[in-house]
């Protein structure tokens, strides 16, 4: 069994105290939906002073969105729902985070690609997440588990866009991240086609003609 990443460790330790209170696993998830918006919003409107604030709000959603799934492994409350709920919004604090960033540094003068790279990348998302979920309703969850090393999954560098941003680099992981979310969306697609073509197949000594 592969270990938890570390996140999802913390979140499990800061959540125990929750498991015996009203809080429901899906209140996370739009807690965690109101800080993807409201880190979308900051960034694009908020101007550089905001960029900051928009990147720490970010990664606090990315983080609450591995609580609700915790806690409601610890309370029984998991669900089908719940589940799917978790994906939508993770794909759309995702498309809020690119368009945002896109509109924000087109608005500071970074030229028209920014908003096509933000629009792109953003609306990827939620292809992403139904090509994903598609995935795991054929194949199970191991067809869409991330890579793992250390106690880190791919999908954790996000986390690098707090310390890129307050450093003056907000640009270049945008640029970097955006066009990694495209390339993303063409493996997941690989993906689907290649297990599908697969499973197509007919087993060896198997009649194609039934």
């Amino acid at each position: 069994m592969t270990p938890l990443p570390w996140d999802q460790r913390l979140a499990r330790i800061l959540v125990r105290p929750l498991a015996s209170t009203p809080v429901h696993p899906n209140h996370l998830t739009a807690l965690s939906l109101a800080c993807g918006l409201a880190s979308g919003a900051l960034f694009a409107f908020g101007g550089a002073a905001a960029a900051g604030w928009a990147a720490l709000v970010f990664m606090l959603a990315v983080f609450i969105d591995h609580t609700d799934g915790e806690l409601a492994r610890m309370t029984a409350k998991t669900s089908e729902f719940g589940h799917r709920l978790d994906y939508i919004v993770g794909a759309a604090n995702y498309t809020a985070l690119f368009i945002g960033i896109g509109a924000g540094l087109y608005a500071q003068g970074l030229g028209v690609w920014a908003l096509i790279l933000g629009l792109a990348a953003g609306l990827s998302n939620p292809v992403i997440c139904a090509l994903r979920l598609g995935l795991e309703n054929r194949h199970g969850a191991v067809a869409v588990e991330h890579p793992y090393i250390a106690g880190f999954e791919i999908e954790d560098f996000i986390y690098l866009i707090g310390p890129i941003t307050w450093i003056g680099g907000l640009h270049y992981f945008f640029l970097a991240y955006g066009l990694g979310t495209l390339g993303y969306l063409g493996w997941t697609l690989y993906q689907v086609i290649r297990r599908h073509r697969r499973a197509s197949k007919p087993a060896a000594g198997e009649d194609p003609q039934g």
